[in-house]
């Protein structure tokens, strides 16, 4: 990770930082074109990473013949923005770096850029990630969001962190109406097509293999196969199918010319500009994207070891002193792989190992036949109907692990709680349904070769990377939604243990009386607690309602709050007072001792208007005490103490209890 000697800083003629470059021979510097001021006689490059203290300084000229400005296509696709410098005066060639072609997908890289912060320059992580456009340029995901490629990295060169090779380019970092930040690279390829004269300090091979590569002879138009063209170019543009087999045999002109057509224009360096362009002559549907593949191989009287070297050397693996299968199966390297005459290897089925070993950790893979014999229904079924099979197979038990327990998990919580923010569910059930039965209807269906050339039919079968997308989103909400609905069904069970509490609290201190207004909160909650489904929001409310209810109680002033023994505030009001000893529902009655539910109440002790039994018992309205008197007759019309007395209208065995009306003697006496 020191400052390396290849990292070129760039200044415009007007001293300020334009960008960065890569010292490729003593004497040129690769940049980006819009880092060059064309109208500027010279710019500066300075060796931040030379041998010593000082930071060499040289002036650099454009090379007028290698200048390839960014353009954009039809669709906004960019393409070029590559340039060469030359310097003054040459550097050592021991600080020059060469370019490495190299297979860039999920590969971790580093660069080292000059943005305004750090004039210096700074290290750079990122990982490669895919292709873009049809200029083939790659996708760097940065390793941190500080760490996106900025004004004064383009032109950096991007370093392979396992070999430290130079892979590709910083073209820019681009920012989209949306926010969204990005950044990409140009790989050596895509250079060297732009730049063939940078071949010579280019080192790796090729990845195309010379008997792969079109001839003059292929752009005849009577050698293109066109259906074959186009289903070509659907799997070089990724079409959702990870193995795709072919049958080519010897002799089928256009269908070999076609084949080469196609893994010429997929490679960076062999496509042609012309391709490049939206507004092309080929036929539509014909032209793969660029970098559609990674490695194309000649597999005709070579060893499996001898291809899996091949690809370990494009994979850029190393420890060359292992056998080359098992550095592959080990790194788990992923990558879109060609390979041609399959059946005429040496090992055919040393090759179909091998190529399964790439499948199982995701490479897409396209392999060629020559002949639909024996290696070709071995190479269907191990590659293509086996694996086929079994994520079949999978696809089955997920969907009916999401239709059977997750979705009986799912009415089981339904029916304790109400759903609350949570949407419904129930056409993504019917979508899993039917991908289920669509997927067991194609179960037992037989594999047909299609076209009589070895290949999978083209007709409409199960979707299964669109049934996969559906199983994890039905899924995923269905979790998500037992989860929500879990969360509920705690929570209500919370409540009805706060319930609870509060109520033996209240009933304590009650003395086991009762108060009808508070009961009446508590009957309430408790009812939407056990209603099914419960709506947990509404039952929260009701216990939110009951629980303050109850703390009021327990804070109200005086010696005996308001539903206790006593009267609703405190003695204040006296003894026989209106809210006297004995409270609206506590041992004495409303008004007085022996008040409406008192010790002599309408419903308790007595009967309902006396001190004893029966409607008219021992203190009732015609016995003991008459309408107005203490007793019958005694105390006359307004007995021992008249109106207001002790006997009076409402007195001692009078109509509403032990007491008088409003007091225990009388009206409003004490």
């Amino acid at each position: 990770m020191a400052t390396p000697s290849w990292a070129v800083r760039i200044r415009g003629a007007d001293g300020e930082i334009a960008g960065a470059g890569i010292l490729l021979t003593p004497q040129w510097v690769l940049t980006c074109a819009h880092v060059v001021d064309r109208t500027a006689d010279v710019m500066t490059a300075e060796f931040v990473g030379a041998v010593g203290h000082g930071v060499p300084a040289v002036p650099a000229r454009l090379e007028r013949d290698a200048y390839v400005p960014e353009t954009l296509d039809a669709d906004g696709d960019p393409s070029g923005d590559v340039a060469l410098l030359r310097l003054e005066r040459p550097r050592p060639a021991e600080e020059t770096v060469r370019l490495h072609r190299l297979s860039a997908p999920n590969r971790e890289v580093r660069m080292y850029g000059f943005p305004y912060e750090h004039n210096g320059g700074i290290w750079f992580r990122a990982t490669a990630v895919g292709v873009c456009g049809r200029d083939g340029q790659v996708q760097l995901i940065p390793a941190s969001p500080g760490e996106l490629a900025s004004p004064g990295c383009s032109g950096a060169g991007v370093a392979d962190s396992d070999t430290g090779e130079v892979i590709g380019m910083v073209l820019s970092g681009q920012e989209d109406r949306h926010g969204n930040r990005f950044s990409f690279m140009s790989p050596v390829e895509t250079i060297v097509r732009h730049l063939p004269r940078l071949d010579p300090v280019t080192t790796g091979p090729s990845a195309v293999d010379p008997q792969l590569r079109s001839t003059a002879d292929d752009i005849l138009p009577e050698l293109l196969d066109r259906p074959f063209a186009q289903r070509l170019a659907a799997w070089l543009r990724d079409d959702g199918s990870q193995v795709k087999i072919s049958v080519v045999r010897h002799g089928d002109a256009a269908r070999e010319a076609t084949l080469r057509r196609a893994i010429t224009l997929a490679d960076r360096e062999l496509r042609t500009p012309v391709s490049v362009d939206r507004a092309s002559l080929d036929p539509p549907g014909t032209v793969p994207s660029a970098g559609g593949h990674d490695l194309a191989v000649y597999a005709e009287g070579r060893t499996s070891a001898g291809i899996a070297e091949r690809i370990a050397e494009r994979l850029g693996l190393p420890h060359p002193e292992e056998a080359p299968l098992e550095r592959i199966r080990a790194a788990r390297a992923i990558l879109n792989l060609v390979v041609v005459g399959v059946d005429e290897a040496v090992d055919p089925l040393g090759v179909l190992d091998l190529l399964d070993v790439l499948r199982a950790d995701g490479s897409r893979l396209l392999l060629v036949l020559r002949t639909a014999g024996d290696c070709h229904r071995r190479a269907r079924e191990q590659l293509l109907t086996g694996p086929e099979r079994g994520r079949r197979a999978r696809l089955v038990e997920r969907l009916k692990e999401i239709t059977g327990p997750l979705a009986e998990d799912l009415r089981e919580r339904l029916a304790a709680v109400a759903p609350q923010g949570l949407r419904p569910l129930d056409s993504d059930l019917v979508a899993a349904h039917a991908a289920l039965a669509d997927l067991l209807r194609a179960a037992g269906a037989a594999d047909h070769d299609g076209e009589g050339q070895g290949e999978a039919p083209p007709g409409p079968g199960p979707d299964l990377a669109r049934y996969e997308r559906l199983a994890d989103r039905v899924g995923g909400r269905l979790t998500a939604g037992v989860a929500a609905l879990d969360r509920l069904r705690d929570r209500r069970d919370e409540l009805a243990g706060r319930l609870r509490s509060y109520q033996v609290m209240h009933q304590h201190s009650l003395r086991g009386e009762e108060d009808p207004a508070v009961d009446g909160l508590y009957l309430r909650a408790h009812t939407l607690l056990r209603a099914r489904p419960c709506d947990v929001r509404a039952a929260e409310a009701a216990v939110d309602a009951y629980t303050r209810r109850v703390d009021g109680h327990a804070g109200a002033t005086g010696p005996v709050a308001r539903d206790g023994h006593g009267a609703r505030d405190s003695h204040e009001d006296g003894y026989g007072s209106g809210d006297g000893c004995g409270a609206r529902d506590g041992d004495s009655g409303e008004d007085g001792r022996g008040a409406r539910d008192a010790y002599g109440a309408r419903d308790v002790h007595g009967a309902r208007d006396g001190h004893g039994r029966g409607d008219d018992g021992r203190g009732a309205r015609p016995d003991r005490g008459t309408g107005d008197g203490h007793g019958a007759g005694v105390g006359g019309g307004d007995g021992q103490r008249a109106g207001d007395g002790h006997g009076a209208r409402d007195g001692y065995g009078a109509q509403e209890g032990y007491g008088l009306r409003d007091g225990y003697g009388g009206g409003d006496a004490s």
